[in-house]
C-alpha cells in the first residue's frame, strides 16, 4: 500500500536543460557556464582585479578544497558558503555581500535554464487527491528550489519539502530520506520515491525501505546507466511521469 510519494526535483519534476548550462571556453579551456557572469559581477561591484581565466582557477581551487569535507562526505555545500569562501580567498573585506551577490548571479542562470513539462502540475494534482506528496532534492540553494516549485504551481500539492541545503545532508545518505519519512508521517514502506538518479534516488530511498521508481525521461541510455550501477535495482521504471498515477493506483491505497 502506498500512502505517500516523494519526488526528486531536477530532471524529474522539472527539466534542468543541461544544454543551456554547457561549459564555455576561456583561453583554450572549458569553465562553468556561470563563470563569466560571476567574474563580471566580482569585477564591477567588488573591484576584483583578476582576469577571467585566473578568476576561474581560483574558484575551481576553492571548490576542490571545500568538496573534500562536504560533497565527498555526503554533506551539502551551499552556494552561498562556496562563494563566501571564494571571497575570503580573494581578500574581500565583506565576504557576506560578495557571497550573496555571486549566489544571485549563479542561481539566476540556473533558474533561467529550468523548464517545466506542461503536464506535470496536472499529474501532481491528480496524485494529491489520494497521497501525501513530498520533494526530496539535492540542491545547494533552497530559496531557488522553492521559487522553482512556486513558479511551476507545484506548492499547493506538496505536504513536505526536504532540500539538501536546509538539511545539510545530500542524497543518497539515509538521513535526508528519513527526514522525508518523518515529515510525511507514514511508514517508509508506504512511500514511493521517484527520481532520475540511480544512486542518489533509487539506492538512497531503498536503503530506508521506500519503494522506488526510476524515471528515465532524461536518461540518454538507460541500459548503459543500469549496467554501470551497482546498487539495489529500482522497483519500477517509467519514462513519463504521466504514467505514475496508474502505477500508484495499481499498488493500492
Amino acid at each position: 500500500m502506498i500512502r505517500g510519494i516523494a519526488f526528486d526535483l531536477f530532471d524529474t519534476l522539472v527539466n534542468q536543460n543541461h544544454d543551456r548550462l554547457a561549459p564555455v571556453e576561456v583561453e583554450g579551456r572549458r569553465v562553468g557556464a556561470t563563470t563569466p557572469g560571476l567574474h563580471a559581477r566580482a569585477v564591477e561591484e567588488f573591484g576584483v582585479v583578476l582576469g577571467l581565466a585566473e578568476f576561474a582557477d581560483r574558484m575551481q581551487a576553492v571548490d576542490r578544497e571545500l568538496r573534500v569535507e562536504t560533497i565527498d562526505q555526503g554533506i551539502e555545500l551551499s552556494t552561498f558558503d562556496r562563494f563566501t569562501a571564494l571571497g575570503t580567498r580573494l581578500g574581500q573585506p565583506d565576504v557576506l555581500s560578495f557571497g550573496q551577490a555571486l549566489t544571485e548571479v549563479h542561481m539566476g542562470v540556473l533558474q533561467s535554464a529550468v523548464s517545466v513539462p506542461p503536464h506535470h502540475e496536472a499529474v501532481l494534482a491528480s496524485l494529491d487527491v489520494e497521497y501525501r506528496l513530498a520533494i526530496c532534492s539535492n540542491f545547494s540553494h533552497a530559496e531557488t528550489a522553492r521559487a522553482i516549485l512556486r513558479d511551476a504551481s507545484f506548492l499547493p500539492h506538496l505536504s513536505s519539502i526536504v532540500i539538501s541545503e536546509e538539511m545539510g545532508i545530500r542524497k543518497p545518505r539515509v538521513e535526508i530520506f528519513e527526514a522525508v519519512v518523518e515529515s510525511l508521517g507514514v511508514a517508509a514502506c508506504e512511500i514511493l520515491h521517484v527520481g532520475d538518479n540511480l544512486r542518489a534516488d533509487v539506492q538512497g530511498a531503498a536503503e530506508v525501505g521506500m519503494q522506488t521508481v526510476w524515471l528515465t525521461r532524461q536518461i540518454a541510455d538507460p541500459e548503459a546507466a543500469m549496467a554501470r550501477y551497482e546498487g539495489p535495482p529500482p522497483d519500477f521504471a517509467l519514462d513519463n511521469l504521466m504514467d505514475l498515477p496508474v502505477l500508484a493506483a495499481r499498488l493500492g491505497v
